[in-house]
């Protein structure tokens, strides 16, 4: 696994987002959508207009859900963080991030906060370990190199 050096962040803006969870979630969305229409479409005439539609606004219910899943991603910029994950985006400056942390066995690692709080980061998922081990590494150099308010 290459490692950065500990004094040298990574260029920004930068994004890191799960490999496979788009895939398999906007994946998922298509075989709803497309096969909660293909069953409305071969319904027997006794279901009627309002059976049919419920059966693809079903499909479309679930595609949205699925979407909330695919979104995933933690974005650094010149200014801060910005976190999405399913139901929240989340945004800090960098002085209000404290440090990232991801412990063995964590599913994704949490952003500490100036104001004793945390927030998991979805969009670096722990199953992809090498992954997740160096986008922990980026951000913690980013956070060191950022995260200080600057001397007045």
């Amino acid at each position: 696994m290459s490692r950065l050096p500990e004094d040298e962040p990574p260029s920004l803006p930068l994004t890191w987002r799960p490999r496979w969870a788009p895939i398999v979630a906007y994946g998922l969305a298509v075989v709803m959508v497309v096969g909660m229409a293909a069953l409305a479409f071969t319904l027997p005439p006794e279901y009627g207009t309002g059976d049919r539609a419920g059966i693809v606004i079903f499909g479309l219910l679930v595609a949205a859900v699925l979407h909330l899943l695919g979104r995933l991603r933690v974005e650094a910029d010149e200014r801060g963080i910005t976190v999405v994950n399913p139901l929240r985006v989340h945004r800090f400056e960098w002085p209000q991030v404290i440090d990232v942390t991801m412990a063995e066995g964590d599913p994704w690692p949490r952003l500490d906060l100036a104001d004793g709080s945390t927030v998991g980061a979805m969009g670096i998922q722990s199953a992809e370990r090498r992954r997740a081990e160096r986008a922990v590494a980026e951000l913690s150099a980013l956070i060191r190199a950022h995260g200080e308010a600057p001397d007045r």
